[in-house]
Formats: structure tokens, C-alpha cells, sequence
């Protein structure tokens, strides 16, 4: 009813980039000497708290019998998920980007959906030290929030940072009953992962707007008019999208030099565009390594850079990531058109 299968595992890499966090907790116990005397990695799984009770509950200790579980040791689970309308975006808003296994194509997808999924993590402990020493190296992270970055959607190379947020911290002390049955300690930690759903990606080539006709008449019956000139007008990228890193700069430049020495020149011709820390330049020339450009075009201000510093070609393959908001560069040229054995152009008023 919705639309086509898709499946980012968006919610599945959030779980698992949840759990990554608390996998490398260790406790420490020293001897009598204040020497340390063992380490242990604290397990951490994926289950409710529940199954671990069960087993403990079930298995009391006595006399000579040994633990079918050994503490302390952790688990986690996913507790619900729900709609923030906090970070609610333009539901119409799409974004593209460059197909990662076909460059000559553009896949589309509309914003994402923010929602955020809750987590208990759950800590089980014989004594009221180890617990503390697990806590004490979670909890100076989350004030009261931990940025993680999860590759979302691979599809389109969608990496966003996931706030992770310590919402509470509950603590159960189970000391009731005789001595044949276990004594254990439970701190549960309460997080809020806010994430985003997309919805499916679209192949769409023809998207964006590669290049715009307009064509003026003598009439407004475009069916009997006589069509006086056509303009054609295309996009050009004002920044690098891609970050290609195409080459690096192989001397230090003020802001005044015209022509310097670059790494690599094979991929710059006369008229192509680069962009040098947050300056556009436009090359006029080349000779080997040596090139020769006009400083701070597109609106950019001349500064100066150092040796090593990347260059970026601004190309064909960021015109195709220009996004709504960005300001657009048009080169335009014009197409005469010959009507009644004459050829107008509106730039010199010259017939032909």
C-alpha cells in the first residue's frame, strides 16, 4: 500500500552502535598491598534483564555448588520508540547526492523522520564495588548527551551524528532472603538515541536541473510567432560537495600570488574552477606543475595558504550536488534562430 521494499537497517545500526559504547568496560580488583590483582572485561549482551534474574533465581548457591552465571556482567535492550515533533523537518524536502556505484547518476531521497528510540542498559553486580567502578566510567561521557556518528543510509553515503541522552539512573538492591540464595546488585540506566528514518531512495537521474531554455517571441500566439532568440542558461556549483581532495598545493601562497606550484596538475585545464581552503580560484593556465588562476572569484576573499593544503575541483560532479539553498552560477550563451531569411542578436541589436 505504502510503496516499494526498503530496508536502510537504520533502527538495527542504532541497536548495535547503542551496544558498542559499553563493550570495552573493564572492573579491577586490587590485593591487600593495593597491588592490582585481576581485570575483567564486564560481558555486555543483548537481552532483557529478566533472562539473566531467571537464571540467578534459579540456581541459589550452596555448599560446594558453582554459579551458572558468573557477575558482574551487562545487558541491554531496546524499550520503545517514539516520534519526536521537536526536530521536525519540511516533509516535502528532498536532498541528492551522487549514486556511490554509478557517479553518472543521482539518487533522491526525501528529509528524514525523526524518532527517537529508548534504551535500559542494564548492570548486574555481586558487590557494590564493581558496580560503581562500571557506572563511574559511563557516566562523565553523557552530560547528559554522547554524539555518535552511524552511517545511516549506505545507498547515498548518509553519515549523521546520533545524540545519545542519560535520562535517569535507577538502583535495586536485592539483599532479602537466606543465605543459600544469591545477593545481587542492578543499576539501570535509562538513554534516548535520537534518530532518523528515511524513506526509500529513488534513482533519478534527470532530477536536477542541468541546463534552462527560454525562448522569446514576437508574439504572444507562440503557434504563428515568430521566435526571436533562445537563452540557455546552467548551474555551476559555487563550492566543492564531493571533497575530492584532487591535488595539494606544493608551496606556500599569500593572498596576492597568481601562479604557483600544485602536486599534480593532470586533472586542471584552462577554465576549470578550484577551491583552496574557502577561496574559488579560476585557472587561466597551466605549464607542468605550474598554474596560473584568477584569485577569489564567486564571491570568495584572497587569503593565504599553506604548502600540503587540498585542492578541490570544482566540477560536473558537484554541479550535481548543488542543493536548494545554495546560490547558483549561471554561464550563459546565446542560440539565434533565423526566421524569415534574418538572424536578430538582442546583444548588438545587429540583424544578420
Amino acid at each position: 500500500m505504502l510503496g516499494t521494499y526498503f530496508y536502510h537497517e537504520i533502527l538495527r545500526r542504532t541497536v548495535i552502535a547503542f551496544g558498542t559504547l559499553f563493550n570495552t568496560i573493564y572492573i579491577r580488583h586490587n590485593d591487600s598491598s593495593g597491588n592490582q590483582a585481576s581485570e575483567m572485561l564486564v560481558p555486555l549482551a543483548y537481552a532483557p534483564i529478566q533472562k539473566f534474574l531467571a537464571r540467578i533465581e534459579q540456581q541459589p548457591l550452596s555448599d560446594g555448588g558453582r554459579e551458572t552465571i558468573s557477575l558482574p556482567r551487562m545487558s541491554f535492550e531496546m524499550k520503545g520508540i517514539a516520534y519526536d515533533g521537536s526536530r521536525k523537518g519540511s516533509p516535502v524536502q528532498t536532498f541528492k547526492a551522487i549514486n556511490p556505484s554509478d557517479n553518472t547518476k543521482i539518487n533522491k531521497v526525501f528529509m528524514p523522520v525523526p524518532y527517537n528510540v529508548s534504551f535500559d542498559l542494564n548492570i548486574i553486580t555481586k558487590l557494590n564495588e564493581d558496580a560503581l567502578q562500571i557506572v563511574e566510567q559511563i557516566l562523565p561521557f553523557f552530560q547528559p548527551a554522547f554524539n555518535i556518528t552511524v552511517d545511516l543510509v549506505s545507498s547515498i553515503g548518509e553519515k549523521r551524528d546520533i545524540p545519545i541522552v542519560l535520562n535517569s539512573i535507577n538502583m535495586q538492591d536485592n539483599y532479602e532472603g537466606d543465605f543459600s540464595e544469591r545477593r545481587y546488585l542492578i543499576y539501570t540506566l535509562n538513554f534516548t538515541a535520537k534518530t532518523n528514518l528515511f524513506g526509500p531512495v529513488v534513482d533519478n537521474t534527470d532530477a536536477l536541473i542541468k541546463k534552462v531554455k527560454v525562448d522569446y517571441y514576437s508574439d504572444t500566439n507562440r503557434v504563428t510567432a515568430k521566435r526571436e532568440v533562445r537563452y540557455t542558461v546552467t548551474p555551476r556549483a559555487l563550492k566543492d560537495y564531493n571533497d575530492d581532495n584532487t591535488t595539494t598545493l606544493a608551496e606556500n601562497i599569500n593572498n596576492k600570488v597568481t601562479s604557483f606550484q600544485v602536486t599534480d596538475s593532470v586533472a586542471f585545464d584552462a577554465g576549470t574552477y578550484i577551491r583552496i581552503d574557502n577561496e574559488n580560484m579560476k585557472i587561466r593556465s597551466k605549464d607542468g606543475n605550474i598554474i596560473t588562476v584568477f584569485r577569489a572569484v564567486d564571491g570568495t576573499s584572497a587569503a593565504s595558504h599553506d604548502s600540503s593544503t587540498s585542492i578541490d575541483v570544482i566540477n560536473a560532479a558537484d554541479d550535481a550536488l548543488i542543493q536548494q539553498d545554495d546560490d547558483f552560477g549561471f554561464s550563459t550563451d546565446i542560440q539565434f534562430f533565423n526566421d524569415g531569411g534574418k538572424t536578430y542578436s538582442p546583444s548588438t541589436g545587429t540583424d544578420y
